[in-house]
């Protein structure tokens, strides 16, 4: 398995061939972040997709086109148009094409506060990732499921705009976003030692993802309230709300991470990500 951090460095293309910044709190650039890729149950392959936002102060929106673009196929492959700072690991994934080649690329390019960042997508054996269990620990995703306790379960870094999960808001009312989680309290590390003041085994962070105006959420990483786990040993609800400044159509993003941490503490597993489309009038 590749660290992620290992595909980042190893897969930027700078335009111009420029060193890329480092991070400050305005005006630097955004790079796509390739997590690497996966089969799926029927064989077929899924790329796992993140960023990099340099502007610790700054979260950007850059739209599909020019300046957001993933070649060829797109230029919209379902990733986000809003970039908050810092690193965002597996935020989406893209179907590998069916007679995609090893020695084949895919392109996503952005453009932001002047300066192009590139990054290629392939399907090279060194690139292919475990994120829906560990094998050295047997550790899995948290599973998920949204605004019912009886909903369809997700698990596993698999958020996509395509099957999104759609709702309604009317500006300036709040959207409650209720969240299930359940997990088996394992986590991957680059050592697995024993963990010192460990977390609560379920972390959520919500985000925009994309839409026209601003999102503010009540509580953008909200506590869980442990709930009876059964036959696991974590299970409990999380709920916040969503405001939305202007109408138009939203995408808010979700990630639940286990006790890993982000990134899956350099394992490229567990975590599980979730989209909802929101119309807001």
């Amino acid at each position: 398995m590749m660290c992620a951090a290992g595909v980042l460095a190893g897969g930027i293309l700078v335009s111009g061939q420029q060193i890329p910044e480092p991070r400050k709190a305005f005006g630097s650039s955004i790079t796509g972040a390739f997590e690497g890729w996966y089969y799926n149950a029927d064989g077929s392959r899924t790329w796992l997709l993140g960023y990099l936002n340099r502007n610790f102060g700054q979260a950007l929106d850059v739209p599909i086109g020019p300046n957001n673009r993933i070649e060829p196929g797109g230029p919209d492959l379902g990733q986000p148009t809003h970039f908050m700072p810092g690193r965002n690991w597996g935020m989406f994934t893209v179907p590998v094409p069916k007679d995609f080649k090893e020695t084949d690329t895919f392109t996503w390019t952005i453009v932001a506060n002047g300066q192009s960042m590139t990054i290629p997508l392939r399907v090279k054996p060194d690139y292919v990732v475990s994120p829906f269990s560990d094998v050295a620990v047997k550790n899995t995703p948290p599973v998920i499921r949204l605004f019912e306790p009886s909903a369809s379960t997700i698990q596993g870094p698999i958020a996509t705009v395509a099957t999104a999960i759609p709702r309604t808001a009317t500006v300036g009312a709040p959207l409650e976003l209720p969240l299930w989680a359940t997990d088996d309290a394992k986590y991957s590390s680059g050592n697995n030692a024993p963990l010192r003041n460990p977390p609560p085994a379920v972390r959520l962070t919500w985000t925009k993802y994309r839409g026209p105006g601003t999102v503010t959420f009540d509580k953008p990483k909200p506590e869980f309230e442990k709930l009876p786990s059964g036959e696991l040993p974590f299970s409990g609800k999380a709920t916040t709300s969503a405001k939305f400044s202007e109408a138009g159509d939203y995408v808010l993003h979700v990630t639940a991470n286990d006790l890993s941490g982000d990134g899956g503490g350099g394992e490229v597993c567990c975590w599980t990500t979730a989209m909802i489309k929101v119309a807001v009038k």
